[in-house]
């Protein structure tokens, strides 16, 4: 049985200490069941330090190097939440690039929690109606979107479909719609 995902590699962009845990593993584990195959990208190799909140959780195991990574190589990338994890991301400028390589090429983008911060440094948050933990509202008003209070919310403002999601609550909401709108963007 064909699964929506099948053949597809997919991104997870995140730092190597702050990323909200169940908003790395749960993604990743759809992902997996859809039949893709997820990358653990990050700014240095090693381990990434997840969090429960503000405790220490798991850790996970680098697969690439963001400044050795390519958009290319992906179908679509994941923005993992946690407050630590984006604020450290908008200030690395291979992330960045890396994040922008995906709007330029049209390919997918999906957010929860605190990711957006990385979208509006990448200067790609402009004309789009996305969500986020609520402290973001400003932040993404000032760099010319649109913020909303919705669990899930698809802006398919070109060139790229943006999938964004207020916090771990809304991760069933957000897993059900990153992988249709990845499905969708890189069928045929």
């Amino acid at each position: 049985m064909t699964k929506e995902l099948d053949g597809q590699t997919i991104a997870f962009l995140v730092a190597n200490e702050g990323v909200e845990q169940v908003e790395l593993t749960d993604p990743w584990k759809k992902v997996v069941d859809e039949g893709g195959t997820p990358h653990l990208i990050a700014p240095q190799s090693g381990k990434v330090q997840a969090f429960d909140h503000l405790t220490s959780a798991d850790e996970f195991d680098v697969d690439v190097v963001v400044s050795d990574a390519d958009a290319a190589d992906y179908d679509a990338v994941v923005l993992p939440g946690g407050v630590a994890n984006p604020d450290q991301l908008r200030l690395d400028a291979d992330a960045v690039s890396f994040l922008k390589g995906f709007v330029e090429t049209g390919k997918p983008i999906a957010a929860i929690c605190h990711a957006p911060w990385t979208l509006v440094e990448a200067g790609v948050v402009d004309g789009r109606t996305l969500t986020s933990w609520p402290s973001l509202r400003t932040d993404i008003e000032n760099a010319g979107g649109t913020w909303v209070d919705r669990e899930v919310v698809v802006c398919d403002c070109r060139p790229s479909l943006l999938v964004t999601s207020r916090n771990p609550d809304d991760l069933p909401a957000f897993n059900a719609q990153l992988v249709e709108t990845f499905a969708k963007a890189n069928a045929g």
